[in-house]
């Protein structure tokens, strides 16, 4: 076009027709606002332009959404005799339906006096275009009533109709008959409109027969089948998984060249089925076929690489990808929130909103389960207030995001009022619900809760049951606890998991039945877990049990030599038992084995942002003022008749005095900056210890002001001197 341009630039003498080559030009090149401005500057030397000139504007018109330079075309057209011509007023119709105003488009079809096919097709597609197919269903039925030819255009326009209405499957199959009757049901395009209808509805026995019977299997045929698999209404399973990569095989045994429709489909499946290798090979393919810079292969292969894990590789994928749209960020967030890098996915949504580019639902869902596993409600409530803004709040999955914020951040209330205004609650609210109260150590709320799900005819599923179990086992409901893995087995046929297990192990454990926690997990299929014996040692600290103990920590040691919560557990477990010789064997035994303990992490976000402290941390800007307002504090609960004690618990490093846990650095800094009476909301990575937990309660007390801590096992919501756990964690 630039040559074009340049050529046009120099004509001395420029006509109708050297108008309307360039103005095309720049319109068949997507260029739509050039092709616009061009126009509007041949209106103002008034240059003649004739009907082509307008049908092509109105075409950049129908394409950018410029209404208002529409109706100026649409004026000219009456004013310069052209309004009878059909294909001006095809022309208008298009631009009207695509500008959002089918009102206006259904009055020029009803006011043309000639109609084509065009025509027809044209007010047809308009309706569907905007989602109201059963006026286009009407449409179409007048259109064969007055004897038009049923061509490829209207049969394929109409059953992808067909694929987007709630009742489109009956009216599908009279279109199919009609297919039949017209001798079309050989033609690719309307056979390939056919079997997508057909999957899209949940027929996929019906689709595959159409693809069988199509004699001349193309690369659209193929397309259309494979994609099928995966918009059917079924659950997708491993076998249509399987079944889209034989196809695929297919199109390669047959020498056609795979399309970016074709391959974003396939990795798809690569996906589901978990063959990553495969996958890597169609990378290799997607590459020869320079096609890894469109932005639909670059979302697919962003999330083959996001399902394997590799962050980088997805990022490399990302950035190679020329044009990426929404679908593209929103791959790239999804995937490093759901691979743990919430960080990340925060420095990519800063990254989308410095492109100016709008965000969808699905991206704000995102950013607010990154937030919430951060522990960062003030960015939380930012995307709220934005979803608020665009009406994104009314979505479904953006609702139960702001649930799983808000459970997470310990602001409980406002997860409760966000489940009451959500419109429809799916399988996804109702488990965020229980699970808040579970952490939140309201054991009654969650089954009266899970009566009231199930009276509203959800279906729950097995995060609602690990909910339900995690409430149990935080407040010693043993036989609720069984009776509730006695109805996911038999009521909803769930089998329960590793997670369900240790919280039934949990459960016994804290209720002193530590022989038949074990005796449980010996007897189960995951015997070889960690998880379960870990849970099992930590309530043998919890009651002292040592012999139990030694046995557990040694097969847990056996199981994961290098993880260190093992030995801390079991150090603690000596410590406690008054075994100092046996607790210094475990540390000798983790300093040959150069294993070293995680240390305390705590964070608060104060809404300026967010504040970390490690144990003993003196790095922060404010250290001097955040210990002496601690050790004040350290000094009234003296006063009070708390007595700090110091060991190497399972929280904090041996070195460090447990007057300077991170947590208590975290909470004596929010009680400098934030206002008075204001709760203090502080995340850390570790489970709380017994002198922290008594602390915050003497703390909550003298502050007068709630204080909301979430550790590595639950919330901890502490108030006037006692806390929410009622010392039972």
């Amino acid at each position: 076009m630039n040559s074009a341009t340049l050529l046009f630039d120099q004509m001395h003498e420029k006509n109708t027709v050297s108008w309307n080559s360039v103005i095309s030009g720049y319109s068949q090149a997507g260029h739509y606002s050039r092709a616009i401005k061009l126009f509007l500057a041949a209106l103002r030397i008034e240059v003649k332009l004739d009907k082509f000139t307008y049908a092509c504007v109105l075409s950049a018109c129908a394409h950018s959404g410029d209404q208002k330079t529409g109706k100026i075309i649409h004026g000219l057209i009456v004013v310069g005799g052209f309004g009878f011509q059909s294909f001006l007023a095809n022309s208008l119709i298009d631009m009207y339906s695509k500008c959002g105003k089918i009102d206006q488009a259904r009055f020029l079809f009803d006011s043309m006096g000639e109609l084509d096919t065009i025509s027809w097709n044209s007010m047809i597609s308009a309706y569907i275009r905007i989602g109201l197919t059963k006026e286009a269903f009407e449409v179409f039925n007048e259109m064969h009533r007055n004897g038009w030819d049923m061509n490829t255009c209207a049969l394929s326009t109409v059953l992808k109709g067909c694929s987007i209405s709630n009742d489109g499957e009956s009216f599908g199959k009279i279109v199919h008959g009609l297919v039949t009757k017209v001798g079309l049901n050989m033609d690719v395009v309307v056979g390939a409109a056919m079997l997508d209808m057909y999957a899209k509805v949940g027929d996929l026995k019906d689709a595959i027969r159409v693809f069988k019977l199509m004699p001349n299997q193309n690369l659209v045929a193929f397309n259309a089948m494979i994609a099928g698999f995966f918009r059917s209404n079924s659950k997708i399973s491993d076998k249509l998984s399987e079944d889209a990569l034989r196809l695929f095989s297919e199109i390669l045994r047959r020498q056609m060249r795979p399309s970016k429709y074709t391959f974003s489909s396939i990795l798809r499946a690569c996906n589901i089925v978990e063959a990553l290798e495969l996958g890597l090979q169609i990378h290799a393919q997607i590459i020869k076929n320079n096609l890894h810079l469109d932005e639909f292969v670059g979302s697919a292969l962003i999330d083959l690489y996001m399902k394997m894990g590799s962050i980088d590789d997805g990022l490399r994928c990302f950035n190679a990808v020329l044009k990426q749209d929404i679908v593209c960020w929103t791959s790239m967030i999804a995937g490093c929130v759901r691979n743990g890098q919430y960080e990340q996915s925060q420095r990519l949504l800063y990254g989308l909103l410095a492109t100016g580019k709008e965000l969808d639902e699905f991206i704000v869902s995102s950013a607010l389960s990154a937030s919430a596993n951060l522990g960062m409600p003030r960015s939380g409530e930012q995307l709220q207030g934005y979803a608020l803004k665009t009406g994104f709040h009314h979505f479904t999955i953006v609702g139960n995001s702001q649930i799983w914020m808000y459970c997470k951040s310990g602001d409980f209330d406002s997860a409760q009022l966000t489940f009451e205004e959500m419109g429809n609650h799916d399988v996804v609210s109702w488990s965020a619900l229980i699970c808040a109260h579970a952490q939140h150590g309201q054991p009654v709320e969650a089954l009266r809760l899970f009566k009231k799900m199930e009276a509203h005819e959800v279906v729950p599923n097995e995060v609602t049951f690990l909910g339900l179990l995690t409430a149990c086992s935080h407040s010693g409901l043993v036989d609720e606890g069984f009776k509730l893995v006695e109805c996911m087995k038999k009521a909803y046929g769930i089998g329960p998991n590793v997670k369900h297990l240790a919280c039934l192990v949990d459960l016994l454990g804290r209720a002193g039945r530590l022989e038949d926690a074990e005796q449980l997990i010996v007897a189960s299929s995951f015997s070889s877990d960690p998880v379960m014996w870990r849970a099992l040692l930590g309530a043998c600290r919890i009651h002292g049990d040592v012999n139990v103990g030694q046995r557990v920590a040694n097969r847990l040691i056996e199981l994961e030599p290098q993880a260190s919560a093992s030995y801390v557990l079991l150090y603690n477990l000596y410590v406690d038992a008054g075994k100092n010789v046996d607790a210094n064997s475990v540390r000798d035994l983790m300093k040959e084995r150069r294993i070293r303990k995680e240390p305390g992490l705590s964070w608060i976000d104060i809404g300026t942002g967010v504040h970390s402290f490690l144990v003993g941390d003196r790095s922060h800007p404010n250290s001097q003022l955040i210990y002496t307002k601690l050790e004040q504090m350290l000094e009234k609960i003296k006063q009070m008749g708390h007595i700090s004690t110091s060991n190497f618990d399972d929280s904090d490093e041996q070195t460090t005095a447990v007057n300077h846990h991170s947590e208590k650095l975290a909470v004596a800094f929010g009680m400098i900056v934030l206002p008075k009476l204001a709760p203090i909301r502080v995340m850390k990575n570790l489970r709380i210890c017994d002198d922290c937990h008594t602390t915050m309660k003497f703390f909550s007390k003298i502050e007068k002001r709630d204080i909301i801590l979430r550790d590595l096992i639950r919330f901890h919501h502490f108030r006037a001197g006692s806390c929410s756990c009622h010392d039972y964690w």
